[in-house]
């Protein structure tokens, strides 16, 4: 296919210094545009690596002085039903028109990916960037074209762009397990260290305690914590300040103001057997900091509606500061981590040039120098240290500085945490994700906590309510729940991943656990079910657990064979059912007919399927 249809582009960002007009080059299946000498290989069936750099001479180091590359394609947009993104803000089933604003990437923001989705989750064309070829920010535009009813593409770096392009029409969840391993094996000098504590249920103080934050406050949650099975609390904002007027205006020296007498507090934490991490909101410096004066000269931007500036992490005394503040939380503290919030804040459309005393020109230098300084500093004070992110800065390059990332903050709202969570999932390499604080009402059925948890199944729950005022049946729900994650943390975080319907929300999630130690096929299988979808219970699985997050009960299963045992848990983990019936065959369940059989699984409870 020639390109050759002009698209309005409102927001076109012109190739500038590349020396040479687009030329097209044949890319398998797929007629490119670049700017650019490109380089093509053909890396698996209709999966093409191409790797394309600025004409001439070897490029200077220096960002101002590469000339900007650039590559487009389009393909038929036909049964297309979503295009994904690891950050989506727009809901589920977006397809975005070809002259809508490119997606602005950085090491700070977002990951360079994206797949259009075609009917029956298949990837039409899934794209990603390597970022350790792309010089800084990575330009991403992608929609329809509406003069043609084709999808189109278009990627721009400075210097140079390795990209990689599937259009195999699998799974697209299995396109995107491509990119992640292409992300890891194109970092294969920088070791990720991912220690199981990591995966492992968390309590955090945010939404529980937003800045009332106390030692004795924190001690009594890890306690009650504890005895659920919350191995981990996460001490949220508040904690470097008396002030709980919320804002950031007391950021910046990160004195433990609410949490007097620290290490002894930890170590009282440490003796409950729970992990203790602490909240830092690494960009700011707010106006009541005793730096506030001293780091006006290393602003990068100001954000006078939260009383702070972002601070520059191309200046040395910068990335010093915030290093040391940071690290002595493990160094003094003796504690078992880091939250890193706001990292995303340091990505700035238009920075100010770098001063005399920077030591890197491009602002994702210094964030990159800066988050490996603080790395190394808990690393050598702990082993195991763990580092939390969010959802929006997923880039693979931040994958050596963190052991998880958290969905981006969706109080009560379980579709949101869902899709948030399966997005992450699908890119986040050798990282644990980790959910948006789960939060109720205290009126909140045993039921609907359940379904709160069945929402995020395939990450790491972090609970922030108060563990004290909970009723019984809230408490045994939680409890409940809390241990089919524990229990069933290698199947639900590590098992492979295929998430149905991207249009929908991700209506149907499933994953498939590797074959046992002992060689018998099928170790096991998790559905989660979020609408009235039919099971396909086909596959030489041993034991399949369908958690139900829907208000019907009636879980139609389709496919499969051979007799089974589905024993059938209500939402606070109460037996309510045990039957034996045939897969598959029509006759069995409690009912079935037409090659189907039927279980009722009530709203937010789970069945459990073992094969005879």
């Amino acid at each position: 296919m020639t390109i050759t249809q002009d698209v309005w582009e409102p927001y076109a960002v012109a190739a500038d210094g590349a020396g040479a007009l687009p030329r097209p080059v044949r890319a398998g299946e797929l007629t490119l545009l670049v700017t650019g000498d490109a380089r093509i290989e053909e890396v698996g069936a209709r999966v093409v690596e191409v790797d394309v750099r600025a004409p001439g001479p070897e490029p200077a180091t220096d960002a101002d002085g590469r000339g900007a590359v650039r590559i487009e394609w389009r393909v038929p947009c036909v049964d297309a039903v979503a295009y994904w993104t690891p950050c989506a803000s727009d809901g589920a089933g977006w397809l975005p028109a070809a002259w809508s604003a490119p997606r602005r990437v950085s090491l700070a923001a977002d990951a360079p990916v994206g797949a259009l989705v075609g009917t029956g989750d298949l990837g039409i064309c899934t794209f990603a960037v390597q970022p350790a070829g792309a010089d800084g920010e990575v330009l991403i535009g992608a929609g329809v074209v509406e003069e043609t009813g084709e999808f189109r593409v278009w990627l721009q770096a400075r210097g140079r762009l390795t990209v990689r392009i599937d259009t195999s029409r699998r799974h697209f969840a299995a396109c995107l397990e491509g990119v992640a391993d292409w992300w890891r094996r194109g970092g294969q000098d920088r070791p990720v260290r991912v220690p199981d504590a990591a995966r492992r249920p968390a309590y955090s103080t945010w939404y529980s305690m937003h800045q009332q934050v106390t030692p004795e406050a924190v001690e009594r949650q890890a306690a009650l914590g504890k005895e659920l099975g919350l191995d981990t609390i996460i001490v949220d904002d508040g904690w470097m300040t008396g002030d709980r007027g919320r804002g950031y205006g007391h950021c910046g020296d990160w004195d433990p103001v609410s949490l007097p007498e620290t290490a002894a507090h930890v170590a009282r934490v440490h003796a409950l057997g729970v992990r203790y991490l602490l909240w830092y909101a690494l960009p700011f410096v707010g106006r009541a900091s005793s730096v506030w004066e001293e780091f006006q000269g290393y602003a990068l931007a100001r954000v006078d509606e939260l009383d702070a500036i972002v601070v520059d992490p191309r200046y040395p005394a910068v990335r010093a500061h915030l290093a040391e503040r940071l690290a002595r939380a493990v160094e003094e503290w003796h504690m078992d981590g880091l939250k890193i919030d706001f990292v995303d804040r340091f990505h700035v459309a238009e920075p100010p040039p770098a001063g005399p005393e920077a030591d890197c020109g491009r602002v994702d230098e210094g964030v990159e120098l800066l988050l490996a300084e603080i790395r190394r500093r808990i690393d050598a004070a702990m082993p195991h240290a763990m580092v939390e992110t969010r959802q929006p800065y997923v880039s693979p390059g931040l994958w050596p500085y963190a052991t998880m990332i958290r969905a981006v903050d969706c109080p009560l709202g379980p579709g949101e945490n869902r899709r948030h969570v399966i997005d992450t999932r699908l890119v986040a390499g050798p990282l644990a994700v980790h959910a948006d604080m789960l939060m109720w009402h205290p009126d909140e059925p045993a039921e609907q906590i359940a379904c709160h948890l069945i929402n995020v199944l395939f990450a790491v729950p972090q609970i922030s309510v108060d563990l004290a005022a909970l009723r019984e049946e809230q408490r045994e729900a939680l409890a409940f729940w809390l241990g089919v994650f524990r229990d069933r943390a290698d199947l639900l975080q590590r098992g492979a991943l295929r998430p149905a319907r991207p249009d929908l929300g991700y209506a149907l999630v499933r994953s498939e656990g590797s074959a046992g130690q002992d060689g018998r096929p099928g170790a096991g299988v998790a559905v989660a079910r979020y609408a009235a979808l039919p099971v396909d219970v086909s596959g030489e699985w041993r034991e399949l657990l369908i958690a139900n997050a829907d208000a019907d009960p009636c879980v139609v299963l389709r496919g499969g064979t051979g007799r089974v045992t589905a024993v059938v848990q209500d939402a606070r983990g109460r037996t309510v059912a045990r039957e034996v019936f045939g897969l598959g065959s029509g006759a069995g369940g409690v009912g079935g007919a037409g090659g189907v059989a039927t279980v009722d699984v009530p709203r937010g409870g789970l069945v459990t399927l073992t094969r005879e």
